[in-house]
């Protein structure tokens, strides 16, 4: 039995493309740092073509961990947060939690990058926004952070703890209110 993180098929596809625009908006703070290193633009953009249904599920399982090995050519905390958020993107065909992932790495990537002490939340609440109801339906299917026994979301998850469980608490929070 696939994991509740997983998803349907087609719900991958519907919050690949929301993962992506989450990860783009802060591309640029990586790309401050290494400009030549295209691994997070192309993760984003196969997390798109994934999206569209140009490429498949099993293809990108195989390449999702190229845009996390860019975290290792930064040194800032936010440049590597943003190289995250890219990572998670892409691998929303593997696993839809992931797409929670882009957007709390994303956030943090911002909150991190900003001397405005509410930059995060303003992140958070744009990444809300974005959210077509579709997109809604489809991650409000996921399991709340932290009880799922296993999987990026579960409690020993990468996702579950510190800054990134928090800000994806307070996604689903509103995900589950919205609906």
């Amino acid at each position: 039995m696939p994991s509740p993180q997983s998803l349907s098929d087609a719900d991958r596809r519907l919050v690949a493309a929301w993962a992506a625009d989450c990860a783009e908006r802060v591309l640029p703070v990586f790309e401050a740092e290494a400009p030549d290193d295209n691994r997070p633009r192309d993760a984003i953009a196969r997390a798109r073509a994934y999206s569209r249904g140009e490429l498949g599920a099993a293809e990108e399982i195989r390449r999702r961990f190229v845009a996390g090995r860019a975290a290792s050519s930064v040194t800032t905390p936010a440049a590597i947060a943003a190289a995250r958020a890219a990572a998670q993107a892409s691998g929303v065909a593997h696993m839809g939690a992931h797409a929670l992932g882009a957007a709390a790495y994303a956030a943090k990537a911002a909150g991190l990058a900003s001397s405005d002490d509410g930059a995060l939340g303003t992140e958070v609440a744009w990444q809300l926004d974005r959210m077509s109801p579709a997109v809604l339906s489809a991650l409000h299917r996921l399991p709340p952070v932290g009880e799922d026994p296993a999987g990026p979301l579960g409690a020993g998850g990468l996702l579950a703890s510190g800054t990134l469980g928090e800000i994806i608490g307070r996604l689903q929070a509103s995900i589950r209110a919205a609906e």
